[in-house]
């Protein structure tokens, strides 16, 4: 199976995810069940927020038979740019709509990458993973983010670059992502080891396992 981008796309235009409901709908339309809706950003992380260098930030995508694709953040630079308008669901219950972003797409970069993987493996700098099915990175649902709200990301909000999964609990959105491992069999991250749901769909509030 070949992660191909979909044919026809616009690039650097703002989209909408399916976490993203639409302007005309009323918040409470756009809140998952058990969420409760803020305007704050709060920081959460599992450990120390690293300090990643751009001249040695590298993102890796590694197939099932060990074929890498690497690239630097010049390379990603290189890329062009989606800037997609986003909500956010915390399994801690908060959710913030409209998010402001930009980013590569993770079409683009799966794009030439030959695969028979049906799940991945998030890394990110400091040791963090989390597991993803690969067709939730795909069909515009994904990006590697290096911008919020027309400013560079911080390393507390996951700078230089984090994982952008919107329509999943924000812990399966990674910071300070550095690859991702394509995998034949799921094999659960770091959360998804602590008892946390192996999807993480916020409107089935599936924030554990067994919900």
């Amino acid at each position: 199976m070949r992660a191909a981008a979909p044919p026809g796309r616009i690039w650097a235009m703002a989209i909408v995810s399916r976490g993203f409901q639409g302007r005309r709908r009323s918040s409470e339309h756009r809140l998952p069940p058990g969420q409760y809706e803020t305007r704050d950003f709060p920081v959460l992380s599992a450990g120390p927020t690293p300090r990643v260098d751009r001249d040695a930030w590298r993102f890796s995508v590694v197939t099932e038979g060990g074929e890498r694709r690497s690239w630097t953040w010049p390379q990603l630079m290189a890329l062009p740019a989606e800037r997609p308008v986003v909500d956010l669901h915390c399994v801690t219950k908060w959710s913030k709509f409209g998010t402001a972003w930009q980013g590569v797409s993770l079409d683009m970069l799966l794009a030439d990458v030959e695969t028979e993987a049906e799940f991945a493996l998030v890394h990110a700098y400091g040791g963090y993973t989390t597991n993803v099915p690969l067709k939730d990175l795909l069909d515009g649902q994904a990006w590697i983010a290096y911008g919020y709200d027309g400013r560079d990301l911080t390393p507390e909000h996951g700078g230089p670059a984090r994982l952008l999964v919107p329509h999943l609990y924000l812990w399966k959105s990674a910071k300070w992502v550095r690859g991702i491992e394509l995998m034949v069999r799921d094999s659960p991250g770091f959360w998804e080891s602590a008892g946390y749901h192996d999807y993480g769909d916020p409107w089935r509030e599936q924030r554990y396992q067994g919900d």
